[in-house]
């Protein structure tokens, strides 16, 4: 190509690059989480906080909210940094030919059309057919998951995905030998890498967490409204003072926003992060703690995930078919002599206890990579001894003999053949091959030919594996037990992923390849990913697609993976997690990154995660309860009552020490039933729960309202005193009952929720008593009073605790 050619076809096709995600500027960022709902409520709750004069309780609410926001925006960003890594870890010059020589150019000027020259150690700078080659191999175990070095050459090929396109070169992928001349067709955006880079680069969906905080902040906003209106408008119509109802009304809304929501739930997850790292798992995102725990699937990839990525020798068997170590042997000698040291010779030398030990290498044929096979010549125990390995079909042709144990034997086509269909049946076992053959050696030593490679004994074949890890059946069996369902997603052979699923306990009856999937539709894949677990030869879009499809159906869907090819996945799941080793791709893509390889690592975490959120789900719990029961016994006394039953400055010390006494939830315990299947928001049991207990508590407000007025006589300072003094203590003692589905006697809370708790109660018993009271409005009630309102607090205790199984009760 002339380089006007190349100019010309630069401005067609663009630049060998992937496109730039778009990242908010810091104001946007901020705004955005400004206008969740949740968010509006606390600013608005604040600033009337302000307002109406409690300018220390509004400024708490408005300095919670910043920091919580502040938080969020620092923690953003991860997807946006990864195209960057992307861009980086690709070659940053190419050799290609122009004006008919070679040279070297940017990469990022490289175009649909060149000519490229890669050698061993060269990263691929785009999708290339080859032309021609030398021994070239490549590794490319983090675009496909093959962990095996892909041999490349020319010539067509009928395979329909990347996974077996034995003649093309990918951009991203490593030479690792030889040398190869090729064509490129595909740069930038167009290739399997920058595939990968445009979906990384798009807009994360809002996790499962944002989601629900979402709703429930809308649900909180239309209640809030609803009550103000109504109470505001009802009380205007009776001809009550506009000024009082107004201030009133605010005082109900602060009182219904559970201010401490977000400092709850960053301390409960930053928590949960803390203890995450304790267990190997450093938390990039926050909210994906949650969504950890609300996984009910897990999609993994194989290479490095579920096996080690180390190649090891499984079998080692005789001419027959029947094992013995010979061929074992053998096979290390010459790799150790004469072996390139790939992956294939390292399994052999760690395989063999014999390997080159009183050998010499007398002389060598390196391997060819057109013929498929090297030879070594050694001298040793045995004599002097041609040993030769590699493809067993082409080794095989070279044999006229066999052995069997002392015994060689004639070798004839049909003992071939015998011989290949039992190589074909460690293929559909998951196992690659390698085939080894001698020759005692009766001439004089020198380099070994072409031409002394024949009339070959044939010694058996060395069966090579990529071992599932010893902890990878446990802990998918308990990941199982814990409701989450793993599936494998894998670049790699159909045949090698239904063998590794069936080792692990997956469902390995029927196994979906690229192929298949590129067949089907959307609708169709959502059907089929329900009852299929293993996948294999996948392209990266078709890992995401069967995330979508997962998550269409309502999954909650985890994506673990360590490759290049991995970050799509990673991308579209709910929750991604990558692991120490793992390419900066996948790991800039993930949310979590494991420190330990394993998937008891997984377990671990999922279990963590259903504990931070047990915990925050506590809160929630207690606010939408209490903070509902309290203030509709407000709305309702304001209406029937000729005073206000509460003053707003005593509703917003009310508010605040109830806050204040539920600042242990982060650090309290968590039930085992709790932790025993995922987690979510299920907003209908929340509002169960709000509908049940809130009116109890405000039955027992009620109660107390009529004791008040008929049975004591209680002027209206008295009456705010007591009902402060009584609202105060059910909001908090009844913290004791529904933080646990068990027993509160049975199961104690933590020190730190038992202290906060305590020492909130304590404040708000005592100050109505102290000089201090007299500010907020407080008069002492006499001894009667007391111990009747103490009597109304025992029975609700009683029959909230009776309640609590009809809206604790477990979804599963």
């Amino acid at each position: 190509m002339s380089s006007s050619d190349a100019e010309q076809r630069l401005a067609q096709y663009g630049p060998n690059s992937d496109a730039e995600a778009k990242a908010d500027s810091l104001l946007r960022a901020i705004f955005r989480r400004l206008l969740e709902p949740l968010s509006l409520i606390l600013l608005a709750a604040g600033i009337i906080s302000v307002v109406t004069g409690d300018a220390i309780g509004g400024s708490i609410i408005v300095a919670i909210l910043a920091l919580s926001i502040g938080l969020d925006t620092v923690q953003e960003g991860h997807a946006v940094r990864t195209a960057d890594i992307l861009r980086r870890s690709v070659a940053l010059k190419a050799e290609v030919k122009r004006d008919g020589t070679f040279h070297q150019i940017e990469v990022e000027r490289v175009v649909p059309g060149d000519i490229l020259r890669v050698r061993a150690g060269d990263i691929i700078p785009a999708d290339a057919l080859i032309l021609q080659s030398t021994a070239c191999t490549t590794g490319e175990a983090a675009l496909t998951g093959e962990p095996y070095p892909i041999e490349k050459r020319a010539g067509v090929v009928t395979g329909t995905n990347a996974g077996e396109a034995s003649n093309t070169l990918f951009r991203g992928a490593v030479a690792q030998t030889g040398e190869a001349i090729a064509l490129a067709v595909n740069t930038g955006r167009a290739t399997v890498f920058g595939a990968a880079a445009s979906a990384l680069a798009q807009a994360q969906a809002p996790s499962p967490f944002q989601r629900d905080l979402h709703q429930f902040g809308l649900v909180i906003a239309r209640l809030t409204l609803a009550l103000v209106v109504i109470v505001l408008a009802t009380r205007v119509l009776l001809g009550r003072p506009v000024l009082d109802s107004l201030l009133f009304a605010v005082a109900l809304a602060v009182g219904l926003t559970p201010e401490l929501l977000p400092m709850i739930t960053t301390v409960t997850l930053s928590r949960g992060a803390m203890r995450m790292a304790g267990r190997k798992v450093i938390v990039k995102r926050l909210a994906s703690i949650h969504d950890l725990g609300a996984m009910t699937v897990l999609c993994t990839d194989k290479t490095g995930t579920l096996t080690s990525a180390e190649i090891t020798l499984a079998r080692s068997l005789d001419a027959f078919g029947a094992d013995d170590p010979r061929a074992a042997r053998l096979g290390a000698i010459a790799a150790d002599l004469g072996g390139d040291r790939g992956s294939l010779d390292a399994a052999l030398l760690r395989g063999s206890s014999a390997a080159a030990g009183g050998w010499t290498l007398l002389g060598r044929h390196a391997f060819d990579f057109t013929r498929r096979l090297g030879s070594v010549l050694a001298a040793g125990p045995d004599g002097q001894l041609l040993i030769v390995k590699g493809a067993p079909e082409a080794v095989l042709a070279l044999c006229t003999k066999q052995r069997r144990g002392k015994d060689v034997l004639a070798m004839d086509g049909r003992a071939r053949t015998e011989a290949i269909d039992r190589v074909h049946a460690l293929a559909q076992n998951g196992l690659r091959a390698v085939a080894v053959a001698s020759r005692p050696w009766s001439e004089k030593a020198h380099e070994v030919e072409v031409a002394d490679e024949n009339e070959l004994v044939f010694e058996g074949v060395c069966a090579f594996a990529d071992p599932p890890k010893p902890t990878a059946a446990a802990a998918i069996a308990r990941l199982a037990s814990a409701g989450v369902r793993l599936k494998i997603l894998s670049g790699d052979d159909p045949i090698v992923v239904k063998r590794l699923a069936g080792l692990v306990g997956l469902n390995a009856e029927k196994v979906l390849s690229g192929n298949d999937i590129a067949k089907l539709s959307d609708e169709a894949l959502a059907v089929q990913v329900q009852s299929v677990d293993a996948y294999g030869r996948l392209a990266p879009d078709q890992k995401s697609r069967i995330v979508k499809a997962l998550q269409s159906k309502g999954a909650v869907v985890g994506f673990l993976g360590d490759g290049i090819n991995d970050a799509p996945g990673l991308k579209a799941a709910d929750i991604g997690l990558s692991v120490e080793g793992a390419t900066g791709v996948a790991q800039a893509a993930a949310d979590m990154i494991l420190l330990a390889s394993d998937l008891e690592v997984v377990a671990d975490g999922v279990e963590e995660g259903r504990r931070t959120f047990a915990n925050i789900l506590k809160y929630v719990r207690m606010g939408a309860s209490s903070n509902f029961g309290n203030m509709l016994s407000m709305a309702v006394a304001s209406i029937a009552l000729p005073f206000l039953p509460m003053l707003p400055t005593q509703i917003l010390l009310n508010n605040l020490l109830y806050d204040l006494s539920e600042l242990g939830i982060p650090f309290d315990g968590v039930r085992p039933e709790a932790t025993a299947r995922p987690q979510v928001w299920d907003m209908s049991g929340l509002i169960r729960f709000a509908a049940i207990m809130g009116p109890l508590s405000s039955l027992f407000d009620f109660l107390t309202f009529g004791a008040l007025v008929f049975v004591f006589n209680a002027s209206p300072a008295e009456f705010r005193t007591t009902w402060f003094l009584e609202s105060m203590a059910t909001q908090i003692l009844v913290i004791f009952i529904i933080r646990t589905n068990g027993r509160p006697w049975q199961d104690l809370p933590r020190p730190a929720l038992a202290a906060s708790s305590l020492v909130a109660l304590i404040v708000a018993m005592v100050l109505p008593f102290t000089p201090v009271g007299g500010w907020f409005g407080f008069e002492a009630p006499p001894l009667a009073m007391l111990v009747g309102t103490g009597i109304i607090v025992i029975v609700y205790l009683v029959f909230a605790e009776l309640l609590k199984p009809l809206v604790v009760r477990s979804r599963h």
